[in-house]
């Protein structure tokens, strides 16, 4: 089943964010993962929450989301990340369609 990684983002310093995310890119395409989701426009329908800028990436399945998470690849952008922005990060399982 597929799996998502989905990104509620905060930028710090978009100079940095950009090395973040050109590293985070790459890092993803080489386990499989794809965006769907890359900062598009957000619009609140219901409720509280009040996002940043979303990212969200599928990739085949959890264990394929969870060795891109913790892969070197991803360690070179995570050197980035403090400084990039903040964020919550969640993993979850999709269904097969």
């Amino acid at each position: 089943m597929p799996a998502y990684v989905v990104s509620d983002v905060t930028v710090r310093d978009r100079d940095a964010f950009e090395g973040y995310r050109t590293r985070a890119a790459a890092s993803i395409a080489l386990h499989g993962g794809r965006y769907l989701v890359r900062g598009g426009a957000v619009e609140r329908l219901e409720g509280n929450w009040d996002p940043g800028p979303l990212i969200i990436v599928e990739f085949p399945d959890m264990e394929r989301a969870r060795r891109w998470y913790l892969s070197a690849e991803y360690a070179a952008a995570l050197e980035l990340r403090d400084a990039a922005l903040s964020r919550n990060l969640i993993l979850v399982e999709g269904i097969a369609l």
